[in-house]
């Protein structure tokens, strides 16, 4: 198959810093869509990819799978996008479209695993997919979304990870007028839940271990915001909430917030933690309550989630970036140092 060079960022090795590199793309195929690259998000999956926490990255890597852009080559079998209209692609690029899951739109949770726009096997090219952390992106139809025209186009970004992947639990779980929902952390994903949630119509409780955010969690629309180290607060949760979105990457108790459940409540983990959470078993038998988890959506979800956010005007609040700044944010989102998530100005490649 034909390819053509593009730059793009990323390392070869987890103890080096991201650099300029030259990547390969594949020519358009029939039913592809290449687009121009504006912005990319820059997710925590993205540091844990990055840095091997989970033992699965193969080198080199180059990250990014919230990514917008405007379409300059479509297939001659694609009749949904054209040249110079604006499109994403998410975390999904290909799924095996054959399995139950695929038929029912949950690509994410296909039999023979989904394909990712990095760190999966490239099926055209061998070796493993790159992310949007580039020039530009080539992708099959299916998985390329409409972006909203009303839409900021940065600040839409994160939508396609961190958007989707708190939409899709809010949905499941049927977040609306009369539910209680809380939602555990607020950085990219947790400021994003609260807003969905919010306007979905629940009442919205947050929980962090940061002073600081308390009050900014009611400017993202939270109706009580409670730190989490003050014990007396706490205790006035307890059995209080129909569900949890549980949105911390680190190790951290569950079972405190378990306690905070109504019977039959859920605590939906969302976030990515790398090591094993430890679940008391009387914290779920006592009410019947339960600890599940969620990743991210199908593509039919995710453009569902795109028209909603569109909707209510819902867009992530982001600190952009240029390319050549992107060891520094990965140093500063290690240490949550963010409001609340980066954004990359691809543009910025070419200087």
């Amino acid at each position: 198959m034909e390819t053509k060079q593009v730059k793009a960022y990323g390392t070869s090795d987890a103890t080096q810093p991201l650099r300029e590199m030259t990547i390969n793309r594949r020519t358009v195929q029939s039913h592809d869509v290449e687009m121009k690259i504006l912005y990319c998000g820059i997710c925590h999956s993205d540091l844990h990819q990055i840095k091997n926490d989970f033992g699965g990255t193969t080198f080199p890597i180059v990250p990014g799978h919230e990514i917008v852009g405007r379409v300059t080559h479509i297939g001659t079998h694609v009749t949904n996008f054209k040249v110079g209209d604006l499109a994403a692609v998410g975390c999904i690029v290909d799924s095996c479209k054959e399995c139950d899951s695929c038929r029912e739109g949950l690509e994410q949770f296909c039999d023979q695993f989904p394909t990712f726009s990095f760190n999966s096997q490239d099926k055209y090219l061998g070796g493993v997919t790159f992310g949007g952390f580039s020039e530009t992106y080539v992708c099959e139809d299916k998985y390329v979304l409409h972006v909203p025209e009303n839409l900021d186009l940065a600040a839409a970004a994160p939508l396609l990870c961190a958007g989707i992947t708190v939409y899709s639990p809010l949905k499941h779980w049927n977040a609306g007028p009369g539910k209680k929902v809380g939602v555990l952390g607020i950085g990219g994903l947790g400021h994003l839940a609260i807003k969905i949630a919010k306007s979905m119509g629940a009442e919205i409780t947050v929980f962090t271990t940061s002073a600081s955010k308390v009050e900014d969690a009611k400017r993202l629309g939270a109706d009580h915001a409670v730190l989490s180290t003050d014990a007396e607060h706490m205790k006035k949760y307890l059995g209080k909430l129909n569900f949890i979105i549980d949105t911390v990457s680190a190790k951290h108790d569950i079972n405190s917030y378990l306690k905070l459940l109504k019977h039959d409540g859920t605590l939906i983990l969302v976030g990515l933690p790398p090591e094993p959470l430890e679940v008391g078993a009387f914290n779920i038998i006592m009410g019947r309550k339960s600890f599940s988890g969620s990743n991210i959506g199908g593509i039919a979800e995710t453009q569902e989630m795109l028209n909603f956010c569109a909707l209510h005007e819902i867009t992530a609040d982001i600190e952009l970036i240029k390319v050549q700044q992107i060891n520094e944010a990965l140093k500063r989102l290690e240490k949550g140092d963010v409001k609340y998530r980066f954004v990359i100005d691809m543009e910025s490649l070419k200087m």
